[in-house]
């Protein structure tokens, strides 16, 4: 044995076996030994261990000075053990957490499910829910209703009264019809055994069915008492998880209950929408009015009417129909879409909200998921086959629900604006597809700037004119003056054929009638003008040919960067149908484009962003291709537009020519060397022998017998003067300014140094 007093045990027993191997361990002390006390031995340091054989003298090592800091477990074992016990604790916590989070919330859910059956009971046996209603019926204005339901409150109460007063005498009643059965079931029991009793010819019988019953209550009682626990553990088991169910389907839990998703630490959020959660959107969007009306019972268990609950629509956002109340129009609520959008965990561009048809005190609202404005856009419609009919519409993209969009063209004007890299080109591209799929549509395009935008059109095109230049700019001003000009042939036709507009039938009989795709694309070039009154001429112009153009087959695109008055004239932009608006600075320029107070009640691009490029490559799509649209569908919304790639551009090119025949169209450039013309006696000639017409006439009949020289092409009445003047040919103005033959003879004799 061990000495208590740190001595060597003592060997001398009589158990002891010879030559045993000894092994000292520490002893505990009460004292602390000094280094000059050696009567006794010290413990060992560290690892050492003195051995030694019976009789043999052991050498220990000097005690330590603390106590008990010897580690029997090497540091490296320690740091590794205590490692461990760190990273246990860490992963233990979240899921302590987890699991306190979860018992709580199933609690919840208990006492949740327990209110509701209690609101269910108050419900049927209170007024609330007649006050309820009646409340509902005065928001709402609807007197016929509130009176209705004040009569069924009155009989309600009127009901429960007479319940009350019947409890006042049912003990009475209750204590006569007890006595009462139990006398009867004694009297049938009695009666039963007499006649047992007369069958078996024992008078015992007689009193044995009662003690019969007597037995049966005697069994009942010891079963209950026996396992009457368990019974009520079941039924309160079942209990329990029935106002568990109670409470989760009715009711949500606090946000500090609920469930994390699974992949904890990502960005996830729930797409998913119900009742609660619009309503709790509803109640935080700082309406005033519709605030007041959550206050007056608005937004309970029976209220609001839901016209439509949250349906999903697809796998990408959710719809549903909201009667509001009194004072709360659906356009109010649409003004405030952002603060919506954000209750509801949306991006603005993700919330539509519109009146419902079937009810104008509706509010029809589109909630897509998170994300679903950036999925990918299926392949253009037509690219594997078929062609387009100008007088049907072309397709352009998808909606907000990713049902494809055909948008007329027949009669239509367009306009397209937003910022660089936002997508405008995608969708005029796509539009041009459209044209050049119909073998009777002419195309020109008019591009102030020089990229590769419309190259792919040329084999079908009639004009392809690119350039930032005065030259184009004229050139674009005379084509379109020459197309102003032929509306009158247009409608002398129109007239032959007894037709009020043009019709396929009649475009595919006469080339005259033949539908015109015009595009202009970064059209403030063209309509800023260094004098006001050419620019003022010029809008006045583009306006009275925009309105009459539709319906002789002409349409006209516009687009720009930068929508303003001065690049896009606000008289242009309200007589245009079809309006799109991509991603956009500034609520200004956006309802420029979408209309007055457009960004007030909802329609705003503002929240669309542009691809992001670092250096030639783009590095973030963004929201590229979707535009707030008017005029594209039957209400205005988010218009998704088609991608076409080089390679699907190459295809639908192909297609065209083979629908046209093999046809390719002259497409003169903007930049083609001119032939110089004299100009006097080119006007010698368009006067054709008559004493005098008109300037402006002489400025068209210039352009019937030179179409393909630029200065005559954007020549009006106005110029020629000018530039005859220069000439000495004095042009007098009589209402209008009139060109005289015989001043024009003049100048061309003086200038050959003859006399007339």
């Amino acid at each position: 044995m061990t000495r208590h007093d740190g001595a060597p045990p003592d060997m001398t027993g009589a158990h002891q076996p010879e030559d045993a191997t000894v092994v000292y361990l520490p002893a505990t002390r009460t004292d602390t030994p000094t280094r000059s006390d050696t009567s006794a031995p010290s413990a060992p340091e560290e690892s050492a261990v003195g051995v030694g054989a019976v009789g043999t003298e052991v050498e220990l090592a000097p005690a330590r000075e603390a106590f008990n800091t010897r580690r029997l477990v090497p540091e490296q074992a320690r740091e590794r053990m205590a490692h461990g016990a760190v990273v246990v604790a860490h992963r233990a916590g979240p899921a302590v957490a987890r699991g306190a989070r979860g018992t709580a919330r199933h609690a919840w859910h208990v006492v949740a499910g327990a209110r509701v059956l209690a609101r269910r009971w108050r419900d049927r046996h209170g007024a609330s829910r007649y006050e309820r209603m009646m409340q509902a019926a005065e928001l709402e204005g609807n007197h016929e209703r509130l009176l209705e339901w004040e009569a069924r409150d009155v009989a309600e109460k009127q009901r429960r009264h007479d319940r009350s007063q019947d409890w006042l005498n049912s003990p009475l009643k209750l204590v006569g019809a007890l006595g009462v059965g139990i006398a009867s079931i004694v009297a049938l029991l009695l009666a039963v055994g007499i006649v047992v009793a007369i069958g078996d010819g024992d008078v015992s019988q007689v009193v044995a069915p009662i003690a019969g019953v007597l037995d049966a209550i005697r069994w009942a009682w010891w079963f209950a008492t026996a396992y009457g626990i368990f019974l009520v553990l079941g039924a309160t088991g079942l209990g329990l998880v029935y106002l568990h169910e109670q409470g989760r389907k009715h009711t949500d839990a606090p946000r500090w209950l609920r469930a994390e998703p699974a992949n904890v630490g990502a960005s996830v959020v729930d797409a998913a929408l119900d009742e609660s959660m619009i309503m709790n959107a509803l109640r935080k969007l700082g309406h005033s009015a519709l605030n007041k009306a959550f206050k007056d019972g608005w937004g309970s268990t029976v209220m609001p009417t839901w016209v439509q609950p949250p349906l999903p629509v697809g796998r990408h956002g959710w719809e549903f129909a909201l009667r509001l109340p009194g004072g709360v129009p659906a356009t109010s609520i649409n003004g405030r879409k952002e603060v919506l959008a954000h209750n509801l965990g949306r991006r603005p561009e993700e919330v539509w909200v519109d009146v419902d048809d079937g009810d104008p005190m509706a509010m029809k609202c589109l909630v897509l998921n998170p994300g679903a404005l950036r999925e990918p856009v299926p392949d253009y419609p037509l690219l594997a086959g078929g062609q387009t009919d100008f007088w049907t519409g072309f397709p352009v993209g998808i909606d907000a629900r990713r049902n494809p969009v055909t948008t007329p063209i027949f009669e239509r004007n367009t306009i397209k604006a937003g910022i660089m890299g936002s997508g405008k080109t995608s969708l005029l591209q796509v539009e041009l597809a459209g044209a050049a799929l119909d073998p009777l549509v002419d195309i020109d395009v008019f591009c102030f700037a020089d990229n590769n935008d419309y190259e792919w059109l040329r084999p079908v095109a009639s004009i392809v004119s690119m350039g930032d230049t005065a030259a184009n700019v004229e050139a674009c001003l005379a084509h379109i003056t020459d197309l102003h000009a032929s509306l009158a042939e247009r409608g002398q036709l129109l007239r032959e054929y007894g037709i009020n507009s043009v019709t396929r039938e009649v475009a595919e009989k006469d080339p005259r009638l033949r539908p015109r795709f015009v595009v202009i694309d970064e059209c403030q070039s063209f309509f800023r003008q260094d004098k006001p009154e050419d620019r003022r001429e010029l809008v006045n112009m583009m306006v009275r040919f925009f309105s009459a153009a539709r319906k002789y087959g002409i349409v006209l695109n516009f687009a720009t960067p930068t929508p303003s008055d001065q690049s896009l004239p606000r008289d242009l932009v309200a007589v245009t149908s079809n309006r799109a608006c991509f991603a956009i600075g500034d609520k200004n320029r956006n309802n420029v484009v979408l209309g007055e107070r457009a960004y007030e009640n909802g329609l705003s691009a503002l929240e669309l962003k542009p691809a992001v490029k670092e250096g030639n490559k783009i590095v973030a799509l963004n929201d590229v291709g979707t535009c707030v649209a008017v005029g594209y569908m039957q209400q205005p919304g988010l218009l998704r537009s088609y991608n076409l790639t080089s390679s699907d551009q190459n295809t639908i090119i192909t297609r065209a020519l083979e629908l046209r025949g093999g046809a390719t169209h002259p497409h003169p450039t903007a930049v083609e060397p001119e032939q110089q013309r004299d100009l006097l006696d080119d006007v010698h000639t368009a006067l054709a022998g008559e004493d005098k017409v008109k300037a402006t006439d002489v400025a068209a009949r210039l352009r019937d017998l030179a179409s393909s020289y630029r200065p005559y092409q954007t020549l009006n009445g106005t110029e020629l003067a000018t530039h005859l003047e220069q000439l000495n040919v004095k042009v007098t103005k009589s209402g209008v300014l009139w060109v005289y033959a015989e001043r024009v003879r003049d100048a061309l004799a003086h200038r050959e140094g003859g006399n007339t």
